[in-house]
């Protein structure tokens, strides 16, 4: 049995040895970057092809989130993770400052397009919540990938939109907390929290209908939720938490797992009405 603290080292050396290319971090997860950063030093290197994204975020003091703070936020990471260039870095919560301030000459965003250019950077995205947000950044065309969570699923389609656009301007999406948080794998009853907040009893209601489904296919909660991520064109890949060296294995097997089309079309009339999403 391996120690808790040696458990995010074996799993990111079985990541970097199967079948998975990408792995997502951030700045605020130092304890992440420092076992990641162990297992390239254990590895000899990123693998080839393999695409590392982490983010930038604000000072965990102060909360400044200005163009220094960005450049400090990188730095940081690097140390973290021993490499020299990072492939993908993201603007990471961008609500957290107004959209004025994170476009303004020396914010936020203006360093980060900077640091692409310096050649510290191989490519830059903006990962946040609220779609409306997210879609503004993306229209600015300084971005080339952009992270929305909890808001395209099962249950939510929130980022209908912001899909759609991103592929009109060929700009990359990539999907986090495809289980909602929890919900999806768990089912409403053990996790009643959708999006890391409480769940209307209509949403619960349409989850724990979507799971009798499921059970009558003899499929995994999980497994659809995972596929429903990984079947969107439009998605370039989906973000999943792994804490254990055997989730990797578990969660290929959900993603590969034989899910009849009869089973998608019952399920589709399940996800919830607009006003419910999170938007």
């Amino acid at each position: 049995m391996l120690a808790r603290a040696e458990q995010p080292v074996a799993t990111m050396l079985e990541v970097f040895d199967g079948d998975i290319t990408f792995v997502d971090t951030s700045n605020e997860y130092p304890d992440s970057e420092l076992r990641i950063g162990e297992a390239l030093r254990a590895r000899g290197g990123l693998p080839e092809g393999f695409v590392l994204a982490t983010k930038v975020d604000p000072d965990p003091v102060s909360g400044d989130f200005s163009g220094d703070r960005v450049r400090a936020s990188a730095e940081e990471s690097l140390t973290r993770l021993g490499l020299d260039r990072l492939p993908l870095l993201y603007f990471h919560d961008p609500e957290r400052i107004g959209f004025e301030e994170g476009m303004a000459p020396g914010g936020a965003v203006e360093a980060l397009v900077a640091l692409r250019e310096e050649g510290v950077v191989d490519h830059v995205g903006v990962a946040g919540g609220p779609v409306g947000l997210l879609r503004r950044y993306v229209a600015t065309g300084a971005f080339e990938a952009v992270i929305t969570h909890n808001r395209y699923t099962l249950v939510d389609r929130s980022a209908e939109p912001l899909l759609a656009e991103a592929a009109e301007r060929g700009i990359a999406v990539v999907n986090g907390a495809p289980y909602g948080g929890g919900m999806l794998v768990k089912g409403p009853d053990a996790h009643p929290d959708y999006g890391y907040r409480p769940a209307g009893e209509e949403t619960r209601n349409r989850v724990r209908a979507m799971r009798r489904i499921c059970e009558e296919h003899g499929v995994p909660l999980a497994a659809a939720a995972l596929q429903f991520s990984l079947r969107e064109p439009r998605i370039a890949s989906t973000i999943v938490g792994i804490t254990a060296p055997g989730r990797v294995a578990q969660t290929l097997e959900l993603a590969g797992w034989p899910i009849p089309d009869e089973m998608w079309d019952q399920l589709e009339p399940l996800a919830a009405p607009r006003e419910d999403w999170l938007n």
